[in-house]
């Protein structure tokens, strides 16, 4: 048990995949202009990351291993997590339309997000097994929930302050992603 906390913590702190692995960084500066779609896109990586990491596990686990096709990893891993993502934007398309128009592109995109893929990556290389694998990739999409949802927020305040003209836009929010990357280093001696 304290393995699998430490697996989560790691993942969604000491070694947070967008603040301190840079993965994933497409939706997190495109999604972040308003808390409500942070979140939805939050919600949206938990699920294609806690199931892809299950299911890229067990195919990896029993069926690449057993066969000898481990260089098949990388292909095999983004055809799950395309029919994950799939399945998320029907089911969002379907439940949450007005979510769904509010994600526009970036939804499809988890397809290609390089922090999903490296969820699947980083349980192959670090030798996790099935409930390993779970954790691991809660703690990666938990992490990038945190972050995409704390850039929102203050992405919201920072509308309403005065800015240099040299600043507005994308350097202030590159900035502040900066600022944040290093203060999520503080975490780094917490395991």
């Amino acid at each position: 048990m304290k393995e699998l906390l430490l697996i989560a913590v790691g993942a969604a702190l000491v070694n947070n995949v967008v603040l301190s692995q840079f993965l994933g960084l497409c939706p997190f500066l495109g999604v972040s202009k308003n808390v409500k779609t942070a979140a939805g896109m939050g919600g949206a990586v938990v699920f294609v990351i806690t199931i892809s990491s299950l299911v890229t596990s067990i195919i990896y686990n029993g069926i690449l291993v057993s066969l000898h096709l481990e260089y098949l990893q990388t292909m095999v891993f983004i055809l799950v997590i395309a029919a994950l993502v799939q399945f998320v934007e029907l089911f969002m398309k379907k439940s949450m339309p007005p979510l769904h128009k509010t994600m526009g592109i970036y939804l499809p995109l988890i397809t290609t997000n390089c922090a999903v893929l490296g969820a699947a990556l980083t349980n192959v290389s670090k030798n996790y097994g099935i409930l390993q694998s779970v954790v691991n990739g809660v703690g990666i999409s938990v992490g990038f929930t945190i972050a995409i949802v704390m850039l929102a927020g203050i992405r919201e305040r920072i509308k309403y302050n005065d800015i240099p003209d040299s600043f507005k836009g994308s350097p202030i929010i590159l900035v502040t992603a900066g600022l944040m990357a290093i203060a999520f280093f503080g975490f780094a001696g917490l395991i």
